[in-house]
Parts: C-alpha cells; structure tokens; sequence
C-alpha cells in the first residue's frame, strides 16, 4: 500500500484498515512461529504498512489543533 493511497482514505477507513493490518500482523507472527510462513518478509511490510496508516492519522491529528 502507498501513501498516496492512504491519504485518499479518509479517518474511518484509515482506522479500519489500521485494525485489519494488525489483525494480519497477528496472523503472520502466530503463522511464523509454527513455521507455515513462506515469506517471512511479508511481516515487515505489514509493519510497514501500519506506520503508514499510523503516520497519515497523526498528520490529520496534528493538522486539526492548528
């Protein structure tokens, strides 16, 4: 997922697919440790994707006080 199109969501969205990705995120530590995860990379981007999500909410935030 790109910043572009998390900034195309706007705050209910972003809060679910916030929810959704730790959800996945779960899935693929609980999968890695029984080792079922072919791609252990895929928990990083996850990572990754939940910082994005994070970063743009916290932008909103911050754009709102001022």
């Amino acid at each position: 997922m790109k910043v572009k199109e998390v900034r195309e969501l706007n705050d209910e969205q972003l809060n679910q697919k916030l929810d959704e990705l730790k959800k996945d995120l779960f899935n693929l530590r609980l999968q890695h440790a029984i080792n079922q995860l072919d791609n252990p990379l895929k928990i990083a981007d996850v990572k990754h994707d939940i910082a994005r999500v994070k970063t743009v909410l916290r932008e909103r935030q911050l754009a709102g006080k001022s």
